[in-house]
């Protein structure tokens, strides 16, 4: 079984994926296929756990090819620090693109808060929509990181070291300030 940890982006994710190295029955990965288009893009080993927030905009495509086959984590955290993290990225990466490629730059009085926060908004009813009926799922809260890992370890039947993967919960991996 594949496994899909759908974000927003500045949530954990990449912590997510340190915590899944500790699996042994799994690989995992973040962001792995994100230069790849077509079949390729979606195109993952089995039992294979994948982070990636771009896959948000791909819903439809993950669902033709993985619908009800895989488990999805919906990997939230705080709105407000999400957006502050973003805000600091603002000049490069996804949100450069969101208000440059999907706002056409905005108006001159959106600050950028404001367009993190509408990023967020987004992405996050994507992803509510997409798991509607998705019956191998599961919320989890980068607040409760240690208790959610625990039922998600259990859920996809991991082995490996648990302790270990705990601990990843404790380093900020890729941490922009916020």
């Amino acid at each position: 079984m594949n496994v899909f940890i759908l974000n927003t982006g500045r949530c954990g994710s990449t912590t997510f994926i340190q915590a899944c190295r500790h699996i042994s029955n799994y690989s995992a990965g973040h962001e792995t296929n994100i230069h790849r288009i077509g079949a390729e893009r979606l195109l993952y080993a089995d039992d294979h756990i994948e982070a990636d927030n771009r896959l948000s905009w791909m819903l439809g495509r993950l669902d033709r090819q993985y619908g009800d086959s895989a488990y999805y984590v919906n990997l939230q955290r705080d709105r407000d620090s999400t957006a502050r993290s973003f805000v600091r990225r603002m000049d490069f990466g996804i949100m450069k693109a969101y208000r440059d490629g999907i706002l056409l730059g905005g108006e001159k009085d959106q600050a950028a808060l404001d367009i993190a926060q509408d990023y967020i908004e987004t992405l996050e009813t994507n992803i509510a929509l997409f798991l509607r009926d998705k019956k191998n799922r599961m919320d989890f809260r980068l607040e409760y990181a240690g208790e959610d890992f625990r039922i998600f370890w259990d859920s996809i039947r991991a082995e490996g070291d648990l302790e270990s993967a705990l601990l990843e919960w404790q380093t900020r991996h890729n941490a922009s300030g916020a």
